[in-house]
């Protein structure tokens, strides 16, 4: 049998997808509030369980008839008030479903993130072997995955039977809740900003896909990136506003102007009582210049990346075609 966490999460609902696909049977985690997608829900597949993975307990009552885990759940949040919650989700979930797949012999493929990756000193794309190291600017995200992370790597130094995945931004199309569209609704209102950094993006059936591949190889005990193309902020947002019929970008935001604007939007939350649309976190980010090096998937297993103009246009034909 199989586990999936984060059964109603982007990436989740994508990886079942897939398994369902291939007649596998699964038992899926969700919370109690989670909406399922409606190709997921029809499926006899699919045994639903609403559990929390940092109840150790109610996980253990699951894993006796585990074979294979794939560990997607996690909190990912750039907001001070949620540091606690996505602490104890990224890091001590993980240490759970580490400690259990050690103790039913399961094995395991988990969902990490380029977040928990180290900086190429040289200022080449960075790799798996690159140093992670702790600064004050450092994300609380970025150290909930890094920690999480760990928590991995300790358990193979017990004997766990896992395989890591670091996926860049994930795009794409997929049954389950998608966060990346936030960048295709910013763009779609009329957006003429773009930070002046870079990311790294990967479409999320790719994803899926080579963790499918992962778990099912004889690969054990290595971390592998998971990235498609790298591209700057500026020409990310002008693709998704040519294939919108949109106007480009035309303003360039500096690390000046972005200290503003997130000052600002926590000003403008005090006063509506919302979310800051931008925090210091993501402020920090949007104009990092980042670039990863995919050549040990490619190599390890031979896969090609879908290109990201066919993610661009795929997320836009089926989510905005009729509304723009």
């Amino acid at each position: 049998m199989i586990l999936v966490t984060g059964g109603t999460g982007f990436l989740g609902s994508t990886v079942l997808k897939h398994l369902i696909d291939n007649g596998e049977s699964i038992v899926a985690l969700k919370r109690p509030t989670s909406i399922i997608p409606d190709h997921l829900k029809s499926s006899s597949l699919i045994q639903w369980v609403d559990a929390d993975i940092t109840d150790y307990f109610a996980l253990k009552e699951i894993f006796p008839t585990i074979q294979q885990v794939y560990h997607c759940a996690a909190k990912i949040s750039y907001h001070k008030e949620d540091v606690t919650a996505m602490f104890q989700t990224n890091i001590e979930g993980t240490k759970h479903i580490v400690n259990l797949s050690l103790l039913y012999q399961a094995r395991l493929v988990h969902v990490s993130s380029i977040a928990a990756l180290g900086t190429n000193k040289l200022g080449l794309p960075i790799k798996e072997s690159d140093k992670w190291e702790y600064n004050r600017k450092i994300s609380n995200y970025s150290l909930a995955k890094y920690e999480s992370e760990m928590e991995v790597w300790r358990g193979i130094v017990e004997g766990l039977d896992a395989v890591i995945v670091n996926p860049s931004i994930i795009m794409g199309v997929g049954p389950g809740e998608n966060g990346s569209r936030t960048i295709f609704d910013m763009v779609k209102k009329g957006n003429k900003i773009y930070p002046l950094g870079s990311v790294g993006i990967v479409d999320v059936d790719d994803v899926a896909q080579i963790m499918i591949k992962l778990m099912n190889s004889d690969i054990t005990g290595e971390r592998f990136i998971l990235n498609a193309e790298n591209i700057s902020n500026q020409d990310l947002l002008s693709k998704i506003s040519d294939y919108m019929q949109k106007p480009r970008p035309s303003i360039a935001a500096s690390r000046v102007v972005l200290s503003m604007a997130w000052r600002l939007s926590k000003v403008a939350s005090f006063l509506n009582g919302k979310r800051p649309a931008l925090t210091k976190e993501t402020a920090r980010a949007a104009n990092k210049k980042l670039e990863y090096d995919n050549s040990k998937i490619t190599k390890a297993l031979g896969v090609s990346f879908k290109p990201l103009d066919n993610t661009l246009k795929e997320v836009i034909d089926t989510y905005y075609t009729k509304t723009i």
